[in-house]
């Protein structure tokens, strides 16, 4: 199939030859190259079509600048016992861990210990200020047991878009790390009932002021014009933001465009088109008159008729992390699917450059949440227990973010009628995320619609048992440039992993043998995807094996 777009023409013609091929003459087999021996490493035509436009090729993304970049280490400035925490597993240690990560935060930042042992947590640990890392002795050593739900601790949280769904259900830790005053904005507001929106920009989005218009430039360029650089210093975080028009231009930019996307009815999704506009953020690395250099290169064009500007937005979390521990919930049993109570992981919120590293969360209704976060890392973190609604979503505009070394561990409990597994879920204009190096015992490659895009799945190894969501009005499941590289599939189910029938200009490359069963995906888009396939039917011969490493270790 190599590099050929997989039309029915193509399938048909591909089938010809071969049949051609077994009628042919002695000479004329001879001059077909032979097969390679099973197993032997390949390198795909996909590979080296990237490497030659790495930050402009139709089916694949850049994705090698996606992660934490920061590589402070903070002196350890608070011992969680020195303000009254004890770990005997009775009493309530929140109210001291919390006093201890706040005293950082005054400090300036710097990192709290938790020694070994089972610490009770009866409220949210919150991480709100930057520079401030929680750690302890080691996931395997120390314990929080959290024994309530969000919607004990700060109440009911019903869904923007109307219904009875509660939103604990893809929003929300019991550690949350999130700056302080957008925290208690969000908190606030869910307490009135007054539901908010959780980006960048505020409850209504519309805390944000322009700094400064952008000049059209093109997919890949590291360096923007603007009109007016005074407001703009290397280092500093912005937004690029990005509104559609009334044709929907936008939208059909980021599902690769063409008659497909033209031809989409976008008018009547509403849930995808209040993601609009698209916010990016993105740290500042060079001012030089008006030509502004950006850490990263832009994930689209910027077009006159999309408006597109560097603006402000709330105050971000960086350089925050949650090490060397294990959160378990209380067991209850799984809710219904959508109305969890909120027995929920880690979330990282409004955060930039944030990590999780050698964390595990058991017994929870969803795992590791990545909301409105960008340029964040997750390594080493493990899902387990009860069985688990999203082990890990990534949702609200999260950009650039690096799940990787990832478990997801099989259920101990047989689920409960009516409840739903996801499984590594992106959504909500989501753009430019990477899972790579994943064991996932259950679960599958979930995305909850609101188109997003330019997203990669990299050596993993699935069980490939749950289901995708996403309302109808949040629009189609996936936009231009997914990849899948380098995957195995354990029980043969192609669902949401060969994606050559299902997402456009997007790649699947290095995938052993699948079949449809048990959920039968449907394309979006009409006519040809320009999708591709390469290297179907093998397993772990394709080189480069990762892609993620790959081209982070591609000279710029």
């Amino acid at each position: 199939m190599g590099d050929t777009h997989l039309t029915r023409r193509a399938l048909l013609g591909g089938a010809t030859a071969v049949a051609l091929a077994a009628t042919a003459g002695p000479a004329a087999r001879a001059a077909t190259p032979a097969a390679p021996p099973p197993g032997t490493p390949q390198v795909p035509a996909l590979w080296h079509e990237f490497t030659r436009t790495p930050f402009t090729h139709p089916q694949i993304p850049y994705i090698g600048r996606a992660g934490r970049r920061g590589g402070d280490r903070h002196r350890v400035v608070a011992d969680v016992r020195a303000f009254g925490a004890v770990p005997d597993g009775t009493t309530d240690c929140a109210p001291a861990i919390n006093r201890a990560i706040a005293a950082a935060g005054r400090a300036g930042g710097g990192t709290v210990t938790i020694p070994p042992g089972t610490w009770r947590v009866d409220d949210v640990i919150r991480v709100g200020h930057s520079n401030v890392v929680l750690r302890g002795a080691g996931s395997g050593r120390t314990t929080l047991l959290a024994t309530k739900n969000l919607t004990e601790l700060i109440g009911v949280y019903g869904s923007r878009y109307g219904g009875d769904k509660s939103s604990w259900s893809w929003a929300g830790g019991l550690i949350w790390l999130a700056p302080e005053a957008r925290w208690r904005s969000l908190t606030d507001a869910i307490r009135a009932r007054d539901w908010p929106f959780e980006g960048w920009t505020g409850n209504r989005r519309d805390e944000w002021r322009t700094l400064t218009t952008v000049a059209p430039a093109r997919r890949g360029s590291w360096t923007v014009r603007v009109a007016d650089p005074s407001a703009l210093r290397a280092g500093a975080l912005v937004l690029l933001r990005l509104a559609d028009d009334a044709e929907h231009t936008l939208l059909e930019h980021m599902s690769g465009g063409g008659p497909g996307a033209e031809a989409y009815t976008w008018d009547d999704k509403t849930k995808l088109t209040s993601y609009v506009p698209y916010e990016w953020p993105v740290r500042v690395a060079r001012v030089r008159g008006r030509e502004v250099t950006l850490e990263r290169p832009l994930p689209l064009d910027v077009r006159p008729e999309w408006d597109p500007r560097l603006t402000t937005h709330v105050e971000e979390l960086t350089g925050a992390g949650v090490e060397g521990l294990t959160l378990e919930a209380v067991q209850t049993p799984q809710q219904p699917h959508l109305l969890d109570k909120g027995h929920n992981g880690v979330v990282l919120q409004c955060a930039y450059d944030c990590w999780v590293h050698d964390v595990t969360v058991r017994h929870v209704d969803n795992g590791f949440g990545l909301v409105a976060a960008s340029a964040c890392t997750l390594t080493h973190t493990r899902v387990a227990g009860r069985g688990t609604h999203h082990p890990y979503f990534c949702r609200e505009g999260s950009h650039d973010n690096l799940v990787e070394d990832f478990t997801i561990e099989a259920r101990t409990t047989p689920a409960p009628a009516d409840t739903q597994l996801h499984g590594i879920n992106v959504e909500g204009l989501s753009s430019h995320n990477v899972w790579s190096r994943g064991d996932m015992r259950m679960g599958t490659f979930d995305s909850h619609r609101g188109l997003p895009f330019a997203n990669v799945r990299t050596d993993i190894t699935v069980v490939n048992d749950g289901r995708h969501g996403g309302d109808a009005s949040a629009g189609p499941l996936f936009g231009a440039r997914f990849t899948h590289w380098n995957v195995r599939v354990v029980n043969g189910r192609a669902g949401m992993v060969r994606l050559d029938g299902l997402a456009p200009y997007s790649a699947t490359v290095g995938l052993n043998e699948v079949s449809e069963f048990g959920q039968i995906d449907v394309p979006d888009f009409t006519g040809d995807l320009h999708a591709r396939l390469e290297l179907y039917g093998t397993t772990d011969v394709v080189r480069p094996r990762n892609l993620y490493d790959a081209q982070r270790a591609l000279p710029r």
